[in-house]
């Protein structure tokens, strides 16, 4: 069956028209087949979570997007992934987490990245920088060159967004 951007499509058609090219099209991207194959069910995973397809004109574009997006917080999740990694590998045996540890570690990293990333490159920076580098408010604000009070907006607003983290 051939599905034109006219059609009114249902996920099935959806995913039945549209799939392997996707899929085709993430190989490319990330030159293996079997991530593409993930990547391309957790696109058709967030169109299920999405609204509904019927207002669709052109589909290709629109899994283009969503794509994109699983894509890059495919990437995110793995540098983030590897950055920790690298941490975990300079210390020393018996300060070392059990692997129990370092994959709730790496999971409350994840949501933290995932959270953050609703907010303002600004906010993300305020919050880094007080939380990891344990800088006042005032230095914050002397370091990014803004007013203590945008630093306790932008810190409230990384709260929050963690705050919004489900368990």
């Amino acid at each position: 069956m051939s599905v034109t951007s006219s059609d009114t499509l249902d996920i099935g058609q959806l995913y039945q028209a549209h799939q392997p090219w996707l899929q085709g099209w993430l190989k490319r991207q990330l030159g293996c087949r079997s991530l593409a194959a993930d990547l391309s069910h957790d696109t058709f995973v967030q169109v299920l979570a999405g609204n509904a397809v019927d207002d669709i004109r052109e589909p290709r574009a629109w899994l283009l997007v969503i794509a994109r997006r699983v894509l890059f917080n495919f990437w995110r999740r793995r540098d983030l992934e590897q950055a920790y990694l690298e941490v975990l590998a300079s210390l020393p045996e018996p300060l070392a987490p059990s692997e129990e540890e370092r994959a709730l570690v790496f999971e409350a990293l994840a949501q933290l990245d995932q959270a953050l990333a609703e907010v303002s490159q600004r906010a993300r920076q305020v919050f880094l920088l007080s939380q990891l580098e344990q800088l006042t408010y005032a230095q914050i604000a002397e370091q990014l060159q803004i007013s203590p009070m945008t630093v306790r907006r932008d810190m409230h607003a990384a709260i929050r967004a963690c705050c919004q983290l489900q368990p």
